[in-house]
């Protein structure tokens, strides 16, 4: 398969985008490049190949979440710049 000039037009007004015909023909140029190189990547024999979920054998360490330090509700609405007796108060945002 090659990407032609109408090809990237195609993909350019799927994408929404606005593209010079020097665009066009760079953009046709690197798509090509990148279908001969994934054309070489099935050339490869993969058999008893395992896919990769993963690049590394790492796992996430997981810990507990545990509350280190605790403030009261009057201690919170302290920090703010306006607060009433139980809430923050803030600007409205919706119209």
């Amino acid at each position: 398969m090659t990407i032609d000039n109408e090809t990237v037009e195609k993909i350019a007004h799927l994408a929404r985008l606005e593209v010079t015909e020097t665009e066009k023909k760079d953009l046709a140029k690197d798509m090509n490049r990148i279908l001969d190189f994934m054309a070489k990547l099935n050339e490869v024999d993969t058999t008893g190949i395992e896919p990769l979920v993963y690049m590394t054998e790492l796992t996430n360490s997981i810990r507990e979440d545990v509350v280190k330090q605790e403030i009261t509700h009057e201690e919170a609405l302290e920090n703010a710049p306006e607060h009433d007796a139980d809430y923050f108060r803030v600007a409205k945002v919706i119209g």
